[in-house]
């Protein structure tokens, strides 16, 4: 039988000998910085982690571990290890630097400069100056911000807070500040989507649970908006905000049924003043306060105050720019106040949203009305009604031409005899066009004249005045009964 082979297990006294946990822990501490050097930070924190559960009280370990977390953007876990390794080493200076910087995404900034000032006693007055700096602009942000709301300009605020969360991209206040100021400038959407994400790390989040109830009242959703309010104040009764929204929110409620009470009950006017009040409660209601001013453009319309319901329905439409209502009813007010080309554009924005028959027909109607507003109103030259009958339209004619004819004022400077001779042409063809039927009727319609074979452009109105008075048996002549001295006509009476 052959002999058995010796294996050579090369082996030392160390591998004999069990290791300690510190030569254990030192070691998976090593393959962690070897991982972190390459970025697989789970796979550090996994090393880190076998590391301090063989020494708890290593400071190194936590601090390593705290690194780790904030690459990983987990700051509360990494401020939590730098607070523990400073607590077992107080000189440990990179400790107090990763509490400065998780203070900082956090958006603490209070414990922020406490930590700072403590890494500068043990490493220097140089010592977290990025730190320090961060600090400092985050604090002339906040200022700004502050500045800000208390004017109003929450705009401003958004900007503020966006560059806040730059240096502190975990700061729950400043993200909810910037939500609330969202909320006010009518972009409900994102507010809310912001408010939602710091309800699923805490659904007891009072800021974040108000400014869910300021999106639910900006979009005219009042129980809702009246429950959150609620919510907020059971967890928080000193909470200013939420109080001060809830008795607007229930004020504005209460004024707007009222007006829409004493509207369906006809008392026009009460409506009128009960939503002239309601409009003053919240200017950053905007979906509610576009409903007032339609509803007190209706109001105006009821009381035949045009240009008013006209004002109160572009009020609307600055709040609202798809109010298809307010756009509506502003068309219709333009065409009352014979502002057509105003109407032209509504209508054809409205027509844009909802391309219906009525609506292609409104833009159709609110077009001639521009055709026939940009030619002379002949009806206004003789000064009658559009109703105005054919014996209307011949006594209006014989009026007016003896008024205007050129023979009255031939001896009137050039500039009046010139527009005396402009007002008797005119009066001419309005005579022309309203005494003939088919020609009205063309007319009423928008049709130009000029562009048909009545022969307007050829127009002389001298021969319709002869042709109007040399009616009849009796001669009429403008040298007797107060003519005029060379008068070149001379006319019978009708």
């Amino acid at each position: 039988m052959a002999e058995p082979e010796v294996v050579d297990l090369d082996l030392t006294i160390d591998d004999l000998v069990p290791k300690s946990p510190e030569r254990l822990a030192e070691e998976k501490k090593e393959s962690g910085n070897h991982l972190y050097k390459f970025k697989n930070y789970k796979g550090a924190l996994a090393m880190y982690e076998e590391a301090i559960k063989l020494c708890p009280e290593n400071a190194a370990y936590y601090g390593n571990r705290s690194a780790c977390y904030m690459m990983l953007g987990m700051y509360k876990n990494a401020l939590e290890d730098a607070q523990k390794a400073v607590a077992l080493d107080n000189t440990f200076t990179k400790g107090y630097i990763r509490m400065a910087k998780c203070c900082i995404a956090l958006g603490d900034l209070s414990r922020a400069e406490q930590a700072v000032n403590r890494a500068s006693e043990l490493g220097g007055v140089d010592c977290a100056s990025n730190e320090r700096k961060a600090i400092k602009s985050l604090q002339r942000l906040h200022e700004d911000a502050q500045r800000a709301m208390e004017a109003g300009d929450y705009r401003r605020v958004v900007f503020c807070m966006d560059r806040c969360l730059e240096y502190s991209p975990s700061s729950s206040k400043a993200k909810l500040l910037k939500a609330e100021c969202l909320a006010m400038i009518g972009r409900c959407q994102e507010a809310q989507e912001i408010a939602n994400d710091s309800l699923r790390f805490d659904s007891f989040n009072t800021e974040a649970i108000f400014v869910r109830g300021l999106c639910l009242y900006f979009e005219d959703k009042d129980e809702q908006a009246f429950k959150h309010f609620q919510q907020v104040l059971r967890l928080a009764p000193d909470h200013k905000k939420a109080m001060e929204a809830y008795k607007k929110a229930k004020l504005l409620k209460q004024k707007k049924e009222e007006g829409n009470e004493a509207f369906k009950m006809g008392r026009w006017q009460q409506a009128l003043n009960l939503y002239n009040e309601a409009l003053t409660i919240d200017k950053n209601n905007r979906k509610v306060n576009a409903k007032l001013y339609f509803n007190k453009a209706t109001v105006c319309s009821k009381l035949n105050q045009i240009k008013e319901a006209a004002e109160a329905c572009t009020a609307a439409l600055e709040l609202d720019e798809t109010y298809v209502k307010a756009l509506l009813r502003r068309a219709k007010c333009y065409m009352e106040l014979e502002q057509y080309e105003n109407a032209v554009k509504d209508y054809e924005n409205l027509y844009k949203i909802d391309k219906s028959k009525e609506n292609k027909q409104l833009l159709h109607e609110a077009k001639l009305a521009v055709r026939k507003s940009k030619r002379k109103d002949y009806y206004k030259i003789l000064g009658v009604d559009k109703t105005a009958s054919e014996d209307d339209i011949k006594k209006a004619y014989r009026k007016r031409a003896l008024v205007h004819h050129p023979d009255r004022h031939a001896g009137a400077p050039d500039n009046e005899r010139k527009e005396q001779e402009r007002r008797f042409k005119e009066v001419g063809e309005a005579y022309e066009v309203l005494s003939d039927p088919k020609k009205r009727a063309r007319y009423d319609h928008g049709q130009y004249l000029s562009d048909d074979s009545s022969g307007m452009a050829d127009f002389d109105p001298n021969m319709v005045f002869q042709t109007f008075f040399n009616r009849g048996g009796q001669q009429f002549d403008l040298n007797g009964g107060g003519g005029f001295k060379g008068s070149a006509f001379s006319f019978q009476y009708g």
